[in-house]
C-alpha cells in the first residue's frame, strides 16, 4: 500500500481545503508513492519521534502539528525543525500533517474533547461560510435521473447527514441550432421545444471542478445551460470548536475537576466561577480564545480551550467561565482519533501511537 492511499483517505475525512490560510497540512516530507511499512502517530514531529520511527521501522509519521509552518530558506541543522526534516529525509521517513483541516471538521479534534467530557447534542460552534456552492442545470426530463446520479456520485447534494439531495422543477426549454451544431434533439434552423427538468444541487466549493466535469460527461446536450451560485449559508459541519450539553447540570467546581481528570491535565486555569452549575459546554482544541464571543452567543456556561493570555480572562465579563487546560493537553487525544481512523479502515500495515511526550511545557 502506498503512502498516497493513506493520505487520500485522511483528506477524504478532513479535506485540505478546510485548513486555515496560514496552515501547512498535507505531505510535508517524503514520496507519496512510497510503500507504507508502518505508521507512527504523534501530536508533534520532533527528532525524538523520528528516532522512534527509525527504531520501529515506521516510514510514515502522521502528526497533528506541521513541522514546517513557513518556508525553509536553509537546511543546515541550526534548529530542531531543520534537524528533524534532515533526519527524516536521510532515513526515508515521510512526514504528514493533519492540522486545522482536522480542527475544522465536526468529527475532528474538538469533537474528541467533547467525547472525553461526555457531551451530547454536539454541533460546530462557529460554522464557516464561503464553502458552499449551488448548481442549477437544465436537462431533458428523460435524462435527468442519469445526470443527477452522476452529480451525486461526485459529491453534490450532500447536506448534513443527508445525501442525494436535490430540487427539481419542470418547464419548457426552447432553442434553435445553427449549421455549426450537432443537436441532441431538434432540427438545425428550427426552433425546438423540449420538456426539461431544472435540477438544483448544493456542493462543497472544493469539489466544483469535478462536479462540473461530471455534469458535462453525463449531460446529453453539446451546449449545457447551467449556472453556479455562491451561497452565504454557513456550512454546519465545518468550522471551529464544538458546543454540546451534559446529560444534567453539575456544580461548576465538580466539572472543573472532571475536566482535569478526563483531559489528563496537571493545571486548569480558570476565570471567576460566575456560573454555579454547568450544563452547556463549548470546547476548542488548541488556541481557541478567538471563539470566546461565539461561546457566549450560544449560551455556553463554560468555554474549554487553551492559550488564553492574562488580559483575555477579563473578557469573560462575568458571562461565562473560561477554562484553559493547556495546548498539548487539549489536543493530546487527537492521536487516538487518527489511530482509530486508520486501524478501522486499514489492516495491511502496523499503526502505533508515539510514546514520546512532545509537550514542551512542564509543571511542578
Amino acid at each position: 500500500m502506498k503512502i498516497k492511499e493513506i493520505t487520500d483517505f485522511l483528506e477524504g475525512y478532513a479535506p485540505l481545503h478546510y485548513q486555515e490560510s496560514y496552515d501547512n497540512s498535507g505531505l510535508i516530507v517524503g514520496d507519496a508513492n512510497a510503500e507504507v511499512k508502518g505508521v507512527l502517530i504523534t501530536l508533534d514531529c520532533t527528532e525524538d519521534v523520528i528516532d522512534e520511527a527509525i527504531a520501529g521501522n515506521y516510514n510514515l509519521v502522521i502528526a497533528h502539528h506541521p513541522i514546517i509552518f513557513t518556508g525553509l530558506k536553509k537546511l543546515n541543522g541550526s534548529n530542531y525543525i531543520q534537524r528533524t526534516v534532515i533526519k527524516a529525509i536521510k532515513t526515508d521517513i515521510a512526514i504528514y500533517a493533519i492540522h486545522t483541516n482536522l480542527d475544522n471538521v465536526h468529527n475532528g479534534v474538538s469533537a474528541k474533547i467533547a467525547e472525553k467530557l461526555g457531551l451530547e447534542n454536539c454541533r460546530v460552534l462557529a460554522p464557516k461560510s464561503d464553502l458552499l456552492r449551488q448548481l442549477v442545470v437544465y436537462c431533458p426530463a428523460k435524462n435527468a435521473k442519469e445526470l443527477k446520479t452522476a452529480l451525486f456520485d461526485t459529491g453534490a447534494g450532500a447536506i448534513g447527514n443527508y445525501d442525494q439531495c436535490s430540487f427539481t422543477s419542470v418547464g419548457m426549454g426552447t432553442f434553435s441550432a445553427n449549421e455549426n451544431c450537432k443537436p441532441f434533439v431538434g432540427e438545425i434552423g428550427e426552433q425546438h421545444n423540449e420538456n426539461e427538468d431544472r435540477i438544483e444541487v448544493i456542493y462543497p466549493k472544493y469539489k466544483e471542478k469535478a462536479i462540473l466535469n461530471a455534469m458535462k460527461m453525463a449531460h446529453p446536450y453539446e451546449q449545457i445551460a447551467h449556472q453556479t451560485y455562491v451561497l452565504e449559508n454557513k456550512h454546519q459541519l465545518v468550522g471551529s470548536g464544538i458546543v454540546g450539553e451534559l446529560k444534567k447540570a453539575v456544580k461548576t467546581e465538580a466539572f472543573l475537576q472532571h475536566i482535569k481528570t478526563n483531559m489528563k491535565t496537571d493545571c486548569v486555569r480558570y476565570s471567576n466561577l460566575v456560573k454555579k452549575e454547568v450544563k452547556r459546554v463549548a470546547v476548542c482544541g488548541g488556541s481557541g480564545s478567538f471563539l470566546l464571543n461565539n461561546a457566549k452567543e450560544v449560551g455556553a456556561d463554560i468555554f474549554i480551550t487553551a492559550d488564553f493570555k492574562y488580559h483575555e480572562f477579563f473578557d469573560a465579563e462575568n458571562d461565562i467561565v473560561i477554562a484553559d487546560i493547556g495546548h498539548y493537553e487539549s489536543e493530546q487525544f487527537t492521536k487516538d482519533l487518527i489511530y482509530d481512523l486508520l486501524t478501522k479502515n486499514f489492516t495491511k500495515f502496523a499503526v502505533r501511537l508515539s510514546k514520546v511526550n512532545t509537550n514542551p511545557i512542564k509543571y511542578l
